[in-house]
């Protein structure tokens, strides 16, 4: 099984702490020794949005501020790699190829950013696209997908599951508002859809619940069920 994991940054380094890093590094290993071909990608979190605004003050252009949260999400990516055992690619990935090429010689490959103007939420769904993944998982700081905002309402309703259509016509509306609060960004879910991407979104602080979900299917988050595909994969029929 062939899956991209997206783990956000404000979900593996909030701070610099070394056992949440490992403890992330340990659920890659685990789904590693259990067969499945892995890329990771990294988010840049509260860090990012310091220098992000730091840089803005002095005067950085957009382009500028997009490269600069494109190194800390690859510095972020380097901590991963530290904390991972040899079937790591010691290097970060700076594109699908070169990601691509270490997946499917058997390596886990781990990547940030690539370019300005996309967030590592599109790095991800384009990756999968790219190695024609099985699965794809975004471990947020949010339990799944709501159809409005559960921080600033609480009858927002979370959905256990939806077509990749449906999920792009949810995050649309939340994209356009200021400091969105989309659990994954528009263009990512328009890749998504085109792909037809299986694609599960749950919160990712507790890095065992992406282990269940990629190998059993089993969490408390929003599954991303394209149309015309049956409601589980044979993999998890399997086990």
């Amino acid at each position: 099984m062939r899956v991209v994991v997206s783990i956000g940054g404000s979900v593996l380094a909030p701070e610099l702490d070394p056992e949440r890093v490992e403890g992330h590094a340990a659920v890659v290993e685990s789904l590693a020794r259990e067969g499945c071909e892995l890329g990771v990608v990294v988010g840049g979190g509260g860090v990012a949005r310091e220098y992000i605004g730091a840089a803005r003050e002095l005067g950085a252009n957009e382009v500028q501020l997009d490269q600069i949260g494109i190194d800390v999400t690859r510095i972020n990516a380097r901590l991963l790699i530290a904390a991972l055992d040899s079937g790591v690619d010691p290097k970060v990935a700076k594109n699908y190829e070169a990601a691509g090429d270490s997946i499917r010689r058997g390596d886990v490959s781990v990547m940030g950013g690539v370019m300005p103007g996309q967030t590592t939420d599109a790095v991800a769904a384009a990756l999968a696209e790219y190695v024609n993944a099985d699965l794809l998982v975004y471990a947020t700081s949010a339990n799944g997908v709501y159809d409005s905002d559960p921080k600033t309402n609480p009858e927002a309703v979370k959905f256990d599951e939806m077509t990749p259509s449906e999920l792009v016509d949810i995050v649309a509306p939340m994209s356009r508002d200021a400091g969105s609060s989309a659990p994954v960004d528009l263009l990512a879910t328009k890749l998504i859809e085109r792909a037809g991407m299986r694609t599960i979104v749950l919160d990712g602080n507790d890095p065992e619940r992406v282990e269940q979900a990629v190998l059993r299917g089993e969490h408390n988050g929003t599954d991303v069920i394209p149309e015309g595909t049956g409601t589980e994969p044979s993999y998890w029929a399997q086990r």
